[in-house]
């Protein structure tokens, strides 16, 4: 799975690996205190504060695997994940502004 280098592949990659950090903070942050995954996204929607924490978290995850394709030289892969980190990161600029 490591092996291919495709620009496709990298953004797949980029944007699952949020996504896991995501549930990885909810994880650690909110399910010892019982709070359900749905009331986790509505308090993060109205918590903006949150949402940069949990958007810090996600992007670290993309971070750990872009540095994983660089140093393995999958150089197509690792640009796929950049691009992905943009986008989640220009996304998450708008909703803090907009919303």
């Amino acid at each position: 799975m490591l092996k291919r280098d495709d620009l496709k592949f990298g953004i797949i990659l980029g944007f699952l690996a949020p996504i896991i950090g995501m549930i990885t903070y909810y994880f650690i942050s909110f399910y010892t205190r019982d709070v359900r995954f749905t009331e986790f996204l509505m308090y993060m929607k109205t918590n903006k504060a949150l949402l940069t924490g949990v958007s810090s978290i996600s992007l670290v995850a993309n971070a750990v695997i872009f540095t994983i394709f660089i140093n393995t030289h999958k150089d197509r892969t690792a640009r796929g994940i950049f691009v992905a980190t943009l986008v989640y990161g220009i996304i998450v600029l708008l909703i803090k502004l907009v919303g």
